[in-house]
């Protein structure tokens, strides 16, 4: 079934972060109310210094409390899953806590990880491969998937998942990693790895609200081919920084840290042509080179 319904009177970002208050700045002047809803003081400060209207709520609570929602609002859920276990329990007291609310949200739209679909042996992966998650980290985005599912399908509210890979930026830059000589795999080993532009990943935010679907997935990548150890080696270039030493996978098993390890086992490409297509998505930086041409190197 579509859905036709495209404007909203009010926007809740649950989890108003970095990329929560990029897309709060695309929402000014489309919506009455922007409520960024943040876990503790000092963040909820730094919502009104920007100028977002803040509330507080912290979801590692077993009984959180929402503020009170008003008809016709989208629900953008960013809120990072635990750092440990299976199972996402801060998206079930989000849900718990929703449930009891007089009205529903208009739309929920969630950002997960391309993590879900596991190891795809380099392979194009679209939205429609079954996931396969191998860490637990992606075992936790795919039970948040799923619990909104389930709850969204029961309420008749409509639900957009994107699943994302890499979020990089000026700030999110691996600098220091490079600077400190931290290896790599070498790059015939590398696995193929995705990526999207922090600005990019707000825009594909708000454009997913007014997509035409009642459920709808979408791949959010830039789409170019390439892989970690490329990724070190251009950021290394540009910076005119030294390549960290790349490595062959017995002596990065000793050398690189377990949680580098688990990405580096993990090789897919991820195909973003829905996202293009249905949400009519210009891509501001397409590629690397294009988002590297902005920063001035040191």
């Amino acid at each position: 079934m579509n859905s036709s319904i495209t404007s909203y009177d009010s926007v809740w970002i649950v989890g108003c972060g970095d990329i929560g208050r990029r897309v709060a700045a695309l929402w000014r002047g489309q919506a009455n109310e922007i409520i960024g809803i943040v876990s503790c003081e000092p963040s909820a400060r730094l919502l009104n210094r920007v100028g977002i209207s803040s509330a507080q709520c912290n979801l590692d609570d077993l009984e959180p409390v929402l503020p009170e929602l008003q008809a016709s609002t989208l629900v953008y859920y960013f809120i990072p899953p635990p750092s440990s276990g299976v199972i996402d329990h801060r998206c079930q007291h989000f849900l718990a806590s929703l449930a009891i609310q007089l009205v529903k949200p208009k739309r929920i739209i969630a950002i997960s990880t391309t993590g879900v679909y596991g190891d795809c042996a380099g392979d194009l992966i679209g939205e429609d491969q079954p996931v396969k998650p191998k860490a637990d980290r992606a075992k936790r985005r795919f039970d948040m998937e799923s619990q909104l599912k389930v709850w969204c399908e029961r309420n008749n509210v409509p639900l957009i998942i994107l699943r994302v890979g890499g979020i990089y930026g000026p700030r999110r830059l691996p600098l220091n990693r490079i600077k400190q000589g931290v290896p790599v795999l070498k790059e015939a080993l590398a696995p193929k790895t995705n990526r999207i532009h922090e600005d990019d990943l707000a825009q594909v935010c708000v454009a997913a609200a007014h997509s035409q679907h009642d459920f709808r997935i979408y791949n959010v990548s830039d789409g170019t081919d390439s892989n970690m150890t490329e990724y070190f080696f251009t950021l290394a270039d540009h910076f005119g920084l030294k390549r960290p030493p790349a490595l062959e996978w017995e002596q990065a098993e000793q050398e690189i840290s377990k949680g580098m390890l688990s990405y580096l086992k993990e090789s897919r490409r991820i195909d973003n042509s829905r996202m293009l297509a249905e949400l009519d998505i210009k891509l501001r930086y397409p590629n690397l080179e294009a988002a590297l041409e902005e920063i001035k190197k040191d």
